[in-house]
């Protein structure tokens, strides 16, 4: 079993670690994992990082970035692909600046792989939905 926080009401759940993909909240029965992309803000990025169970790949981007914009379907892409084991979500550094200040932001795009609440790895720069998932995977020690 594993400690997951819903992403819709921010709730803590205990899930299957086999049934990640079917797991519902208890509270407001939204699915637990493998729902897309979350929009990250500090609330839900620090509850996240402190009580949940999944690994977390950040993507720190703005509006105004042309290579973030570039990324954002490749992004998406990556989510199908490496979920329901790894959640993806995005954080916009013009609405959340307190954020990309707080994990030193310096260039977007950004990603930053979390797991346990550390950070594990990061890199910047627009990646195809491939690249993101090898780069992903190889830092998780997944194959």
């Amino acid at each position: 079993m594993k400690h997951l926080i819903c992403p819709n009401c921010h709730a803590l759940n205990r899930a299957d670690e086999a049934r990640l993909g079917q797991a519902v909240c208890g509270k407001c029965a939204k699915p637990l994992a493998g729902g897309g992309v979350l929009h990250l803000d500090a609330p839900l990025l620090d509850r996240l990082l402190a009580k949940d169970a999944l690994p977390l790949l950040v993507d720190f981007w703005a509006p105004w970035c042309g290579p973030c914009k570039m990324m954002a379907p490749a992004f998406e892409e990556a989510a199908r692909l490496l979920g329901p084991g790894v959640r993806l979500g995005k954080v916009d550094t013009e609405r959340e600046q307190a954020l990309g200040a707080r994990f030193r932001v310096q260039s977007i795009p950004t990603l930053a792989l979390f797991r346990d609440g550390r950070e594990l790895d990061r890199v910047s720069g627009a990646m195809p939905a491939h690249d993101i998932v090898a780069w992903t995977k190889s830092r998780l020690g997944q194959p």
